[in-house]
């Protein structure tokens, strides 16, 4: 699959997840320390917005295009079973208040992310930057971060409505 088709792949999964969430509930906290809807759209995008950053000021890469390291990435990013607390810098600052808006945002910003590989193709692994957490990435490895931390959050939202639900 293409990086633009992985992209808009995990737009329709990413959307899918909010679609039948009202805007009563999407400002809804479960529990103490949880986010809510609005609040897990929002860090997608400050996420995906932080990517596309580090790939506009990244320089010629240095790390090889490895298939098997994407897709561990992707894997690791994507899996509800690893967790994964978001540095401060990442938590929701209530930029958003309704769903409507902040999913309207998270659809302009994955425009960015599917330009840039409609652009570059291939070759957005020549590009780089250094990631926070994972050092040093081409920009496939930041491509494949940026899908799979948002349809880590869809899954998170899934699950959110299914607690919901039994409650």
């Amino acid at each position: 699959m293409s990086f633009v088709g992985m992209l808009e792949a995990g737009r329709r999964d990413f959307l899918d997840a909010t679609r039948e969430v009202s805007e009563e509930r999407a400002l809804v906290r479960l529990h103490a320390g949880a986010w809510s809807v609005v609040e897990c759209v929002e860090h997608v995008i400050q996420v995906e917005e932080r990517y596309l950053g580090l790939l506009a000021e990244g320089g010629p890469s240095a790390v090889e295009r490895d298939l098997r390291r994407e897709l561990r990435l992707f894997t690791m990013i994507r899996s509800r079973l690893t967790p994964l607390a978001a540095p401060g810098v990442f938590w929701p600052q209530g930029r958003f208040d309704s769903l409507t808006k902040a999913v309207a945002e998270f659809g302009l910003v994955r425009d960015r992310s599917v330009r840039m590989a409609e652009e570059y193709g291939e070759g957005i692994a020549g590009i780089g930057g250094k990631h926070p957490r994972f050092g040093d990435l081409n920009g496939a490895e930041f491509l494949q971060l940026i899908d799979g931390h948002a349809r880590r959050h869809a899954e998170q939202i899934r699950e959110m409505l299914g607690e919901e639900a039994e409650a």
